[in-house]
């Protein structure tokens, strides 16, 4: 009997939806835009993918040759050491951003006086040009600190860290978190006002403590937009570009090159096209993964 009654209503659900008239107005928004989307983006894609196959330079004649360009990448040590530096510098930003803005979002969400005031501060960097900023922290890292570091007998704080091979990874990072944590404060925040104050209501009466409130409600309760941050800062870290240009354009040594300057370098100016084509399309392909194992991993914990 409940069977039959299921069936006579999938087919009354059916029935409605085919029946229901859809309004053209919103095939003539949808529509042109999923055009212009695809022209602006999956044609060039497509045809970018096709390149990498390909020894061309840019211009001019060029000839098919397979997987020679994807081959040669894995025997790269240039290409090697431009995807360890991403990903050390990457999770070093994705942690900092995440666990600073957290902090922040914690305390801007409490009882303080001038909350927007200090909110409207935190968010500044993130509305500055990152190529304009990074210019100014040049000039801090190559004067004013290593001029603190010798007053203050600071060896390694000596000399400028732009031109270490040791610690050129610092103005890079610094540089990242300092304007990265700004937006992700803003998707704390949002998480943090959705949680019911008399939770913690509750949990103050049961003598539950800071830590514990964090840790046992705070911090569950949060748990998608902790994921869209995760996401959100580690591709952002991945593709770090703007904060190379500006501070070590790639020096030391091509000691900071990250992926995606090396793409922008050798595929525009070093007359690698083809060759650099093939290590965005790698690129792109570990940026995938990467994100599908984020949300498939912190997705599965995240409390319904």
């Amino acid at each position: 009997m409940s069977s039959a009654n299921t069936t006579r209503a999938k087919k009354k659900r059916v029935s409605t939806f085919s029946n229901r008239k859809v309004d053209r107005a919103y095939y003539w928004m949808a529509v042109p835009a999923a055009v212009i989307f695809a022209i602006f983006l999956y044609v060039p894609f497509i045809q970018g993918v096709a390149y990498s196959f390909t020894n061309s330079q840019g211009y001019g004649d060029f000839k098919w040759i397979g997987f020679n360009n994807y081959i040669a990448l894995f025997q790269d040590d240039r290409v090697g050491n431009a995807y360890i530096f991403t990903f050390f510098i990457a999770i070093l930003i994705t942690v900092l951003i995440n666990v600073i803005a957290m902090f922040l979002a914690v305390a801007l969400n409490g009882k303080i006086a001038f909350k927007n005031g200090f909110r409207a501060i935190f968010f500044v960097p993130y509305t500055l040009a990152v190529l304009v900023i990074g210019y100014v922290f040049k000039y801090i890292f190559m004067t004013p600190l290593p001029a603190l570091g010798k007053a203050l007998n600071i060896s390694w704080l000596s000399e400028s860290l732009l031109t270490s091979e040791q610690y050129s990874w610092v103005p890079i990072v610094f540089l990242a978190v300092w304007q990265g944590v700004a937006y992700s404060v803003l998707i704390y925040l949002a998480g943090l006002q959705t949680i019911d104050s008399e939770i913690y209501e509750a949990a103050a009466i049961d003598g539950v403590n800071p830590w514990q409130n964090f840790w046992k409600i705070t911090f569950p309760l949060i748990g998608p937009f902790f994921t869209i941050n995760l996401v959100l800062t580690m591709k952002n870290a991945l593709g770090t570009f703007d904060q190379v240009v500006a501070l070590t354009d790639g020096g030391p040594n091509s000691k900071t090159e990250t992926v995606t300057y090396l793409i922008w370098k050798g595929g525009l100016t070093g007359g690698e096209y083809a060759y650099q084509t093939a290590n965005a399309v790698l690129f792109f392909i570990v940026l995938a993964i990467i994100a599908f194992v984020q949300l498939k991993f912190f997705g599965s914990k995240e409390k319904v």
